[in-house]
C-alpha cells in the first residue's frame, strides 16, 4: 500500500524516533508498504518518520546509482532495510553534494558529509549487521539516519541560506507544491 509521504513542517520530522521492538506488528507489512511508496515516488531512501511514524527504520536503494561506466561501485546491489541503526567510525574526510528529499520537493541544497562510515544494524529478518560504505552508499544512508535524528537538509545549511529557503518551505508545508507522489501537508488538507 502506497503511503503519503509527510511534508516538511510536521513535527513528526523533528522528533527523534523510537527503537523498533523486534516484535513489532506486521514490520514486514510496514517494510513492505514502504518500499511501494518509495519506488512510487522515485525515492532512493525513505524513512519511517517520513510516512508518519516515528521509528528508527528506513529503506534505501542506491543500485541506480552503481549502474553504467561512471557508476558508484559502492551502490552495485545496494537495496538495504536498516531497523536501529548506529552510525560509527565517521571519515574525517568529508564532501559536499546537493541532496534532495522526499519530504521536501523541489528543494536541493549541498550537503557536507563523512565520504567513508561504518553502520551497525538488524536487517528485515532480525540479522545484527556491521558494514562500511564509503561513496553515494555513505551518504544515502547517513540522510536516512538523519531522519531517524530529527534532522533534515534545511539543518545541514548555513543560517543564511535557511532565511532565503523559508518562503519555499513554508510553502510546502502549506501544500503549494507541485508534487506528482501522495503527499500529507501539516498546514492543508491537500491530498
Amino acid at each position: 500500500m502506497i503511503r503519503p509521504i509527510v511534508a516538511y513542517g510536521d513535527p513528526v520530522l523533528k522528533k527523534d524516533a523510537e527503537e523498533v521492538a523486534e516484535d513489532h506488528p506486521d514490520l514486514s507489512g510496514l517494510l513492505e508498504d514502504m518500499w511501494e511508496t518509495m519506488y512510487e515516488a522515485d525515492g532512493v531512501g525513505l524513512a519511517a518518520p517520513q510516512i508518519g511514524l516515528s521509528l528508527r527504520l528506513f529503506v534505501a536503494d542506491g543500485s541506480p546509482f552503481g549502474e553504467g561506466e561512471n557508476g558508484d561501485p559502492g551502490c552495485v546491489g545496494f537495496k538495504r532495510v536498516m531497523i536501529n541503526p548506529v552510525l560509527f567510525d565517521l571519515s574525517e574526510e568529508v564532501d559536499s553534494m546537493e541532496e534532495g528529499c522526499l519530504s521536501i520537493p523541489g528543494v536541493r541544497e549541498p550537503v557536507v558529509r563523512p565520504v567513508r562510515i561504518g553502520v551497525e544494524y538488524y536487517d528485515a529478518e532480525w540479522n545484527l549487521v556491521e558494514e562500511h560504505l564509503e561513496g553515494l552508499a555513505a551518504r544515502i544512508v547517513q540522510h536516512e539516519n538523519d531522519h531517524l535524528d530529527g534532522k533534515m537538509i534545511p539543518d545541514h545549511v548555513p543560517a543564511t541560506k535557511r532565511l532565503l529557503l523559508h518562503g519555499k518551505l513554508r510553502d510546502i508545508g502549506l501544500g503549494k507544491v507541485p508534487v506528482d507522489y501522495k503527499m500529507k501537508f501539516p498546514k492543508s488538507r491537500r491530498r
